[in-house]
């Protein structure tokens, strides 16, 4: 009789650990994913937004082309870079769509526009996951 191996939580937490480094490793390889790399300067220290680009000169630019399979964004103060969020660039289209109605005009003489995000919305669940997976009376439904 074989003894089936039994996995301890630290082994399966170690596992998934070990997966999650191995996902950035491979953003971070530009022969194996491409990166929309985006700043944003000290704007979003006064209005409390990020800006997705979406058009420019009438034709959609930005999110909405990109053939990249991450988007970073990067949070400057000045020269310093605060801080890089990485998202899936799906979940960066979908904050666009979420977002449309806070379309704005600016950038390249006001010939860009963008969808304002505001960062203390960018984390919420309503964003980032599935609408059936952020209603806690659908838990256990799947």
């Amino acid at each position: 009789m074989t003894k089936k191996k039994f996995e301890t939580g630290f082994d399966k937490d170690l596992r998934f650990g070990l997966e999650r480094e191995n996902r950035i490793v491979a953003i971070l390889d530009a022969k194996k994913t491409k990166a929309e790399i985006k700043t944003e300067r000290d704007w979003w220290q006064k209005t409390g937004n990020i800006a997705i680009e979406i058009s420019c000169n009438g034709k959609e630019s930005g999110i909405m082309v990109t053939k990249a399979d991450w988007w970073i964004h990067i949070l400057a103060d000045g020269d310093k870079d605060v801080c890089r969020l990485i998202f899936d660039t799906s979940t960066v289209k979908k904050l666009a769509k979420n977002y449309k109605h806070t379309l704005r005009s600016g950038g390249d003489g006001g010939r860009s526009r963008f969808v304002l995000v505001p960062l203390s919305e960018l984390f919420s669940p309503k964003n980032l996951l599935n609408n059936k997976r952020t209603n806690p009376m659908n838990e256990g439904t799947d």
